[in-house]
């Protein structure tokens, strides 16, 4: 169903050894995951455990007049029932900001918020003693309008008040005119990571007074940090390892139930295991910012842009989590892959009673993907263009300028991308005899053979940034040994940096062979005995520890070759590793490796870090804040029951650049994920809430797209070296997810005609009831 076509290839990396860099080498955690034999999280088990619970609060904003636990320390098997008090460092913690409590002390800022936990012999009795803690709130009137919280209208949530981040960004003339003008209000809804996997973990207590904890997440160390201040801790008694993580997608970046088990861990002296249930874990985490984004574009007659500007206000919720930096892509990424000449751009994320959002694929760079967009299909019908060509038109490339004044100084083939979805070939209109209702809007519900159904194409392209951004300090540490076991020739990679499912273990195991000729990689346990590996996010990990395991295995492969030089009596330059023997550029084939090294055993860690960036103008908006863009273009084709509301999305086809493919069946993979979540964002995927309270906390009323939802996808894949990147690669997880959800819902537009400016696209948008 889904093809790579490889356009351009720089460089050919061919390894010495099977299953090296260019390669799609079988994942080694795939058979398990498959055979449902992998350990998860959730499936941790300790000798005279006990369970942790946490009670959470029913209300989106209250006042605690006070606690009472005395009724739950009753129910037999309660080991602990813990509030605030029992905190023993700080009650604050955060992601960007320790704006957050562990347990809430006077108050509560949205519904699901930790009060108190409880620690019992089965999860049954937790929950029955939860039920008799004694809450007593006073209920406050919440904040719940985003542009409200944004411009100081409404009650302060935290002490500085509602505003998280204000990023304006003032890119040439203010007060240039164009002769063509199209304006826009869009909003986009709260989306959920839906992982699979529930936030799960075991807490151990340590003979030496501090914590072993073996946790579902995204960065290890961020965490180990904020547990151990929340602790009053040291960092080396916290010890964190990574557990099977199903799915991750940004939501597990903050802390869930870390300290949570941890406190209740150190407190019994037992450990401490906790698992959400799927309610739980729709409070328990961070979401995707609903957006309410405000556009006006102004071109000539030609349909060439002359300036952009755009107010976006993102609700961030009631804590600060990323925030910060998701105001940041949002402003900067906000004009979209185009050459705009003017610029003005504000972007708003704020404090209010809904629940915190954070991080999720595409992280800012999606609610502004689905505005701009839009404005492009609105510009084009207002001058009388294809929506392609007007954005070929208009399209950046290596040397453009963003709007915060810094070069494009890589590939940026928007316009390519472009022509190659259009392209494609499209699928057949004519439809199976007698009708597959499979085929159709509504699928197996039955609801049409054909009747009141319209066909529609739209397409998108988007722009994302890589790596962390606005001059954080963004590295991994990796580890490679390299030794003799059983006669063999064995290297071992350690590092911190999170397999959440993306096929991180694949890729370093990739470059160990091909920068060492080692056949036989071993991947060490992710946990913080090692340095920093940074987040699993922002498409960084193939790209930073990727870029680490490759430093250090350049380091023992130099000092495999002084090894070599003293052995053997030759000079050290000109050698080089091929399929497990040394090679000389002026004597061929010298010795195998496994003779050379014997006994010896080469181990080196090294901390890599790409180039710098740099923090934004905060008055107007320039600098050199991303370290790296990807692009990706998508063309949708739905058929759409005009009556019933009801939307089939019949072929989703993708361009995207990735610099270079390191493993090329995962490439796709991500490609056809990314776009499977923006699938969902377009047409089903919307945590609804009414005054701060979710109303849909489960997979029976919030809707993810399946197996019958997923149309076939024809992919290009385009591989355009960075010369700034290891390999040349570029970060591949996140931009499908931001050119999709606009793609779908213009070919939406293109079938009912209707103005459709919000997504995800309901029923009642459609037919107006």
């Amino acid at each position: 169903m889904s093809k790579s076509a490889p356009v351009r290839t720089p460089t050919d990396l061919t390894s010495s050894v099977a299953g090296g860099i260019g390669a799609s080498p079988q994942r080694p955690d795939g058979n398990l995951k498959v055979r449902g034999e992998f350990a998860y999280a959730s499936d941790l088990w300790h000798e005279d455990m006990i369970w942790g619970a946490t009670l959470r609060s029913p209300h989106p904003y209250a006042r605690i007049r006070s606690i009472d636990i005395t009724e739950a320390l009753k129910v037999p098997g309660v080991y602990a029932v813990l509030t605030h008090s029992d905190v023993p460092g700080k009650n604050l913690y955060g992601l960007e900001h320790p704006d957050q409590p562990v347990l809430a002390v006077d108050v509560v800022r949205y519904q699901g918020e930790p009060v108190a936990l409880v620690g019992a012999d089965h999860p049954e009795t937790a929950r029955r003693a939860m039920e008799r803690i004694a809450v007593d709130y006073e209920v406050l009137e919440p904040v719940v309008d985003m542009e409200d919280a944004a411009h100081g209208r409404g009650t302060p949530l935290h002490p500085g008040g509602n505003l998280v981040r204000h990023v304006p960004i003032r890119h040439g003339d203010q007060q240039v005119t164009a002769e063509v003008v199209v304006t826009g209000e869009y909003e986009v809804g709260m989306q959920d990571q839906a992982f699979l996997g529930p936030e799960s973990g075991l807490a151990v207590p340590g003979e030496d007074g501090g914590i072993d904890l073996y946790v579902a997440t995204q960065w290890l160390h961020v965490d180990q940090k904020q547990v151990a201040q929340a602790l009053g801790l040291p960092l080396d008694k916290v010890r964190l390892t990574l557990s099977g993580v199903g799915g991750a997608f940004g939501g597990r970046e903050d802390l869930s139930m870390q300290v949570h088990a941890s406190l209740l861990a150190l407190h019994t002296g037992k450990p401490v295991k906790m698992v959400y249930n799927r309610l739980e874990s729709f409070y328990g985490h961070v979401h995707r910012h609903p957006a309410k984004l405000y556009y006006e574009h102004g071109a000539d007659r030609d349909g060439r842009l002359v300036y952009v500007k755009c107010r976006i206000y993102l609700d961030g919720g009631a804590y600060a989590s990323s925030t910060p930096a998701v105001v940041a892509n949002a402003a900067t990424l906000g004009v979209g892959p185009y050459d705009v000449p003017n610029a003005t751009v504000d972007c708003w994320g704020v404090y209010t009673n809904n629940p915190p959002c954070g991080a999720m694929r595409g992280f800012g760079a999606v609610q502004a993907g689905f505005a701009y967009e839009s404005q492009m299909d609105k510009l084009a019908a207002a001058v009388g263009l294809d929506p392609v060509e007007v954005r070929i038109r208009n399209a950046m490339h290596e040397g453009s300028l963003m709007p915060t004044g810094q070069v494009v100084d890589s590939a940026a083939p928007v316009a390519e991308l472009l022509r190659r979805v259009k392209d494609k070939p499209l699928p057949p209109v004519n439809r199976t005899e007698p009708v597959d209702i499979r085929e159709m809007p509504g699928g197996a519900s039955n609801t049409t053979h054909g009747e009141g159904v319209v066909r529609g194409i739209g397409y998108a392209v988007g722009i994302k940034n890589v790596c962390f951004s606005e001059g954080y300090d963004d590295f991994s540490t990796a580890r490679v040994r390299v030794q003799v076991i059983g006669g063999e020739l064995s290297a071992l990679a350690h590092t911190a940096a999170c397999e959440v499912g993306q096929g991180l273990v694949t890729i370093m195991q990739q470059i160990v062979r091909t920068e060492l000729g080692v056949e036989r990689v071993t991947i060490a346990p992710m946990d913080t005995t090692i340095g920093n590996g940074g987040s699993t996010s922002a498409s960084r990990q193939t790209y930073v520890t990727g870029g680490a395991v490759r430093s250090a295995c350049q380091t023992v492969r130099g000092r495999l070759f002084e090894l070599a030089a003293r052995k053997l009596g030759v000079d050290a330059v000109g050698l080089s590793l091929h399929g497990g023997k040394l090679v000389s550029d002026l004597h061929g084939v010298l010795a195998d490796l496994v003779d050379v090294l014997g006994d010896d055993v080469v181990d080196e860690t090294v901390e890599w870090r790409h180039r710098a960036t740099e923090s934004l103008d905060p008055v107007t908006g320039q600098g050199n804040a991303h370290v790296q863009y990807g692009f990706a273009a998508h063309r949708a084709v739905v058929d759409v029951d005009v009556e019933l509301g009801l939307v089939k999305v019949v072929e989703l086809d993708c361009a995207q650049d990735v610099g270079k493919a390191l493993n090329p069946e995962a490439v796709l993979g991500q490609i056809q994920g990314g776009s499977a979540q923006g699938l969902g964002l377009a047409v089903m995927e919307e945590i609804q809430t009414s005054g701060g309270k979710i109303r849909n906390p489960s997979f029976t009323d919030y809707l993810i797209p399946t197996v019958l939802d997923m149309p076939p996808m024809s992919i290009d894949v385009l591989e355009l070296a960075d010369p700034h990147a290891p390999y040349g690669i570029r970060g591949v997880g996140e931009p499908p997810t931001i050119s999709s959800t606009p793609a779908i819902v213009a070919a939406i537009r293109a079938a009912t005609g209707l103005a459709l400016t919000r997504a995800p696209v309901r029923p009642e948008h459609i037919t107006g009831t």
